[in-house]
Order: structure tokens, then C-alpha cells, then sequence
């Protein structure tokens, strides 16, 4: 009976560690770490960070940069959806005011072929550029070595 009781504590004890584990892997997949270039003298890029930290769950470290266009450019940032900052997180290339929700579901889907999201400009109500209700129009851009795609689009609102 003594033997009994032993492996069935002992397959609680494992059952609950998996279960645990599986938790932990669940949640540190979710976290992640962004490496943000910036001009020194934009605020809107903190903001931006602001709004990917707002869970906890992220991390971007502000890197001011003097030369934005390099970065951009070594990042093969298209030209025609450049924006105000550019940021790295696992591999991926981020530039301008992409919602964390879609950067998360890049991370979680990790589609074959993208290699970043932009928001091109800097939208008035993407985040980072909140100004009360008012939002312009904009899109999210998944772009990579196959082309482009249209990842997420967000109307106006008044």
C-alpha cells in the first residue's frame, strides 16, 4: 500500500510539474524583448513603447540613433513605408506605429516570407500618436523577399 501511495504522489508531483512547466514556456513565449532605434529628439517613439510594454509582458530598450536611415536601410526597410523609429524583436523588423497586437501574432504565426511589419508615416491615432477619439485610416504592412501583404487594417474613427 506504501508503494501505491508513493507512485501516486509521485505522478501528481510529475503531472503538476509539466503542468507547470508548460505554464512558464506558455508565458516566457509570449514576453518579448524589442530593440528600438529612434531619433533622440521624437517622443512619439516613446510613447510607441509605452504602448507595447502596457501588458508587462514586453520589453523594448530605446536605442538613440543619429542616423535613422541606415538603420532602416540595413534592415530593408522599403522606402515607401518608412516611419519614425524602427524596431528588432526576434528577427523581425517593426518600423513605425504597428499595434503590439499584430506584432504579437507575427511572433505567434510566423509566417514564411515576412521579414516585418510596418505602418508607414506616422497615422494620427496608431499608437503612440493617440490624440483623444480621432483616428486616421491606416494598415499594417507585412512586407519580406516575396512581396507584400496587408496585415491588419484599422478605419477612421471620429
Amino acid at each position: 500500500m506504501i508503494s501505491y501511495l508513493r507512485m501516486a504522489i509521485a505522478r501528481r508531483t510529475m503531472a503538476g510539474s509539466l503542468v507547470l512547466g508548460t505554464a512558464l514556456t506558455a508565458c516566457a513565449a509570449q514576453a518579448a524583448s524589442f530593440t528600438m532605434y529612434r531619433d533622440a529628439n521624437c517622443g512619439c517613439c516613446l510613447a510607441w513603447a509605452q504602448h507595447v510594454e502596457g501588458s508587462d509582458e514586453n520589453h523594448v530598450k530605446a536605442v538613440d540613433h543619429p542616423d535613422m536611415a541606415s538603420v532602416k536601410a540595413e534592415n530593408g526597410v522599403p522606402g515607401d513605408l518608412l516611419s519614425c523609429h524602427t524596431a528588432i524583436v526576434e528577427d523581425y523588423v517593426i518600423e513605425g506605429h504597428v499595434p503590439v497586437a499584430d506584432v504579437e501574432r507575427l511572433l505567434a504565426e510566423r509566417p514564411a516570407g515576412v521579414k516585418g511589419l510596418a505602418v508607414a508615416g506616422m497615422p494620427m491615432g496608431s499608437p503612440g500618436m493617440e490624440h483623444g477619439n480621432h483616428r486616421q485610416a491606416f494598415q499594417v504592412i507585412a512586407f519580406g523577399p516575396e512581396g507584400r501583404s496587408v496585415w491588419a487594417s484599422y478605419p477612421a474613427s471620429h
